[in-house]
């Protein structure tokens, strides 16, 4: 199992800053178990003249002594220096420091003074200095509040602003053996995504069914109650917030239904899904074809993975799972896990267009929909060419039903190439299962339309 992958451009970016001759701010944020600290301190590798400091939630007091403990090791001098935020984290600045605050909501908790003290620092006294103050959080909130919108002390100061976000597909995929299939991979990250914390819970030997069971299913199970801790920590009462997400995890994606099922009121929502939203777990979607901010036919989803699994099966499930003990995952979750699975896969199918298609710029990747018309992965291109494809991830092998499917609801889809022009369509089909040979033959004889196993989408996402 892999001790880090991926972030490579936010390892390269940090480390610019490092080696710069101009003092630095930088923030890195983003909620929690996504591996902010883990970046920071892989980026210091190289660096002894650092101070990584984790806060906890104590007081200033001894928050400050921690610091200083820890500061002393590098910098012995800091030990002289009056235990206060200014006279610290100024003397530091004097040596060229690079000073890592880790969760610094917890500070700000018990000093609120302390963005302040860093305004005044780099609007005054560091033109001399070469240090580099790192910022981590994983309140999102909180760190908006203290660090990133145009209200908060240190509003644009920062050099460099890391919002951290999900591996990849191919950088999760790097936690399993290369014995995984192509359907095995595409399972466990449309159950555990790209959260790097959640991937070192599963075991590379164990099928993913065993690997629900024992990290989500049980009651004991590390992840068990996952979900409920992240909001919890960022939420003060997150009831309602809860009922949307399992509402949009039940498959409720409109605010209509969202609001039918939850019983908020439609003209209520929209600050509880702008608030989900800005924490990273709720995405808003509209067809591909429409503005966001114009659209009517919006939908909501679920961001992660696995927030997306828990909230499916897990929320408000009670002891249901205890009950059937080891038989749960094979009785509840697999006959319902790939029809649960096919969105993830379409999006993996969309992901993949770019790299299945070489010959063409493709400059917007979503999905298309109106009334009982929709197509699962769009590319448009700069060209004349629009591409769509249908994406089956069910047990058996697809057929021509599906491309005249296709090819019915491109129909109504409007687009018009940006230069002018009639436009040309490319049809693909995607199929967890292979196809039956009328659609084989069907594309043996068009130019028009192809076809692509999961293997070859898994195969294009790895590269």
């Amino acid at each position: 199992m892999p001790a880090f992958v991926n972030r490579v451009e936010e390892l390269s970016r940090l480390r610019e800053l490092y080696d710069d001759e101009e003092a630095a701010l930088v923030v890195v944020y983003g909620r929690r178990r996504l591996g902010k600290t883990a970046l920071v301190k892989r980026s210091l590798v190289d660096h002894d003249d650092s101070v990584v400091y984790q806060a906890r939630q104590k007081t200033r007091t001894l928050q400050l002594q921690q610091f200083v403990d820890a500061a002393t090791d590098t910098f012995p001098g800091v030990a002289r220096i009056r235990e206060d935020w200014e006279s610290i984290l100024g003397y530091l600045a004097e040596q060229d420091a690079i000073v890592v605050l880790d969760e610094f909501p917890y500070l700000v908790a018990q000093d609120e003074s302390l963005p302040s003290v860093l305004q005044a620092m780099f609007d005054h006294e560091l033109e001399d200095s070469s240090a580099t103050v790192v910022l981590v959080g994983s309140s999102i909130s909180m760190m908006e509040e203290a660090a990133l919108l145009g209200n908060s002390p240190l509003y644009g100061r920062s050099s460099l602003k890391v919002d951290l976000r999900q591996l990849p597909f191919d950088a999760a995929m790097e936690f399993f053996p290369d014995s995984y299939t192509a359907t095995e991979k595409v399972l466990t990250w449309g159950t555990f995504g790209g959260v790097p914390y959640y991937l070192e819970e599963v075991s590379p030997e164990a099928s993913l069914g065993k690997n629900v069971q024992r990290t989500i299913l049980s009651r004991h199970g590390s992840l068990h109650n996952e979900p409920d801790y992240v909001l919890r920590m960022e939420l003060t009462e997150p009831t309602r917030y809860f009922s949307i997400l399992g509402a949009i995890a039940g498959g409720n994606t409109s605010r209509n239904e969202i609001a039918g099922r939850t019983g908020i009121e439609y003209n209520q929502l929209s600050k509880y899904l702008n608030r989900l939203s800005r924490l990273r777990l709720v995405d808003k979607h509209v067809p591909i074809t429409e503005r966001k901010e114009r659209s009517k036919r919006s939908r909501y989803r679920i961001r992660d993975p696995f927030f997306r699994f828990w909230f499916r099966f897990i929320y408000g499930a009670g002891d249901r799972y205890e009950r059937l003990g080891e038989d749960a995952y094979e009785v509840l979750i697999e006959p319902e896990l790939a029809d649960f699975v096919s969105y993830p896969f379409e999006r993996l199918c969309g992901s993949a267009l770019g790299l299945l298609y070489p010959d063409y710029t493709i400059t917007e990747i979503g999905q298309w929909w109106y009334g009982e018309h929709e197509v699962d992965a769009v590319g448009l291109t700069n060209g004349n060419t629009l591409i769509a494809g249908e994406c089956k991830f069910q047990g058996s092998p697809v057929g021509y039903d599906a491309f005249a499917t296709l090819r019915d609801h491109v129909a109504e889809l409007r687009w018009t190439p940006s230069g002018g022009g009639e436009r040309t369509c490319e049809y693909t089909l995607f199929s967890r299962s292979g196809f039956k040979q009328s659609v084989e033959e069907e594309a043996d004889g068009r130019d028009d339309l192809r076809l692509f196993t999961v293997e070859e989408v898994v195969e294009a996402l790895d590269n």
